[in-house]
Parts: C-alpha cells; sequence; structure tokens
C-alpha cells in the first residue's frame, strides 16, 4: 500500500498549520486558486500545505498570515483564550522554520507582531526578496545582521535598528556564520499582493 507523499524533512519542527490554513481559506470565503493567487503561491503548493505534506517556512508564515489578516500565532494555534498584554518571560518556547529560529513577544490579535528572531547566516543571492504592503521595524541584539531593501545593502550592527514600507523588496540574513539576533515587528495587512516574492536583488553597499 502507498503510504502518499512523505512530509518534508524538519516539518516535524511546527505544530500541523493545515487545520488552520483550511479553516482560514474557509472564513475568507476563498477558492483554493484565489488565495493561492492572494499569496503568490501555486494551488499545488498551497494544497500541499493545507493537507499537510509540506510545512511553511518562517517567512511563508508570515506571508500566509498577512493574507489571511491574521497572526502567525493564530497558524501556530497559540492564541490564547484571554487576551493578555503581557508576554512573560518562560512562555512559549522557540519555533523553528527553514532555518530561523523565533519566539513571541507581543500579543495575539493585534495590528502588528512582535517577535524575538535568529536568523542564520545568509546562503546567497539567490534567497526570496519579499514586497508586502504595511511596515517593519527591526533592532538587532547580537551579530550582524545583512538588510537588503531595494538596491542597496546595509550591514546593522548590535544596537542598529531599521524602519522600512514593506513595499519596499527586501531580504534579512546574518552576516556572520553565527548568525544575528534581534527584535521583529510588523503590521499586518490583508492584501492581493501580500507575500510577493521576487529574485535576488541586485546590491550597493552602505555602512
Amino acid at each position: 500500500m502507498n503510504p502518499g507523499p512523505a512530509p518534508e524533512e524538519g516539518g516535524d519542527e511546527l505544530p500541523a498549520v493545515a487545520p488552520q490554513l483550511r479553516d482560514l481559506r474557509g472564513r475568507a470565503g476563498l477558492t483554493l486558486e484565489a488565495a493561492a493567487a492572494r499569496a503568490r503561491l501555486s494551488p499545488a503548493h498551497l494544497s500541499r500545505l493545507e493537507t499537510g505534506r509540506r510545512q511553511p517556512s518562517l517567512p511563508l508564515l508570515l506571508a500566509l498570515a498577512r493574507t489571511y489578516g491574521t497572526t502567525v500565532s493564530e497558524l501556530l494555534g497559540e492564541t490564547p483564550a484571554v487576551a493578555d498584554p503581557i508576554v512573560r518571560a518562560g512562555g512559549p518556547g522557540a519555533r523553528e522554520a527553514d532555518g530561523w529560529t523565533y519566539w513571541q513577544a507581543g500579543g495575539s490579535g493585534r495590528g502588528m507582531q512582535a517577535l524575538r528572531v535568529h536568523v542564520p547566516q545568509g546562503r546567497g543571492p539567490g534567497e526570496l526578496v519579499r514586497v508586502h504592503p504595511g511596515e517593519e521595524w527591526l533592532y538587532v541584539l547580537g551579530g550582524r545582521l545583512r538588510l537588503h531593501l531595494g538596491e542597496a545593502e546595509y550591514l546593522l550592527d548590535p544596537g542598529d535598528s531599521a524602519h522600512f514600507d514593506s513595499l519596499t523588496p527586501h531580504r534579512i540574513t546574518g552576516a556572520d556564520p553565527g548568525g544575528a539576533d534581534l527584535l521583529f515587528v510588523h503590521t499586518l495587512l490583508q492584501s492581493s499582493v501580500a507575500g510577493l516574492c521576487l529574485g535576488g536583488a541586485t546590491t550597493t553597499h552602505h555602512r
């Protein structure tokens, strides 16, 4: 008997998001094709995510959350029953996806989401560049961060921060072998262009 397609390697690092993805798409009243077009995915790719045959990376979770106007916490089934404005140390544990490690640093159900993130060293210019409505703010806690904004490239040291319009094509990677740690805040806006992925950006260097 054919057991069917196996989950991708590392798929058990995240809780199953398939039920939440199907439920959110149903609540939005979107067909598979319409939701995939909104998230800039193929229908087959979104179908694999909704059936649990593939687990999304953290950047894809962010894009899907924006597509459905929700948060990564809700996608992961972590929304608390009662809203609490305080996020205590030692709360929900770390999550890992596609080499990124992140911790919730803000409440759910808000117009923005706060995360504490460890970003690995970049793998090369072929990495995805993202474009979506809204704003992003980040603050480097440790290590050096490489930030691509449009055609520019910036190296950020601990204590440096960046605040930019997310419609500017952007890519975030660690600049050192040990990666970088940062605080990351982004707005959650539902839009037909959310999660757009482009090719690698041509860069100039700033310091």
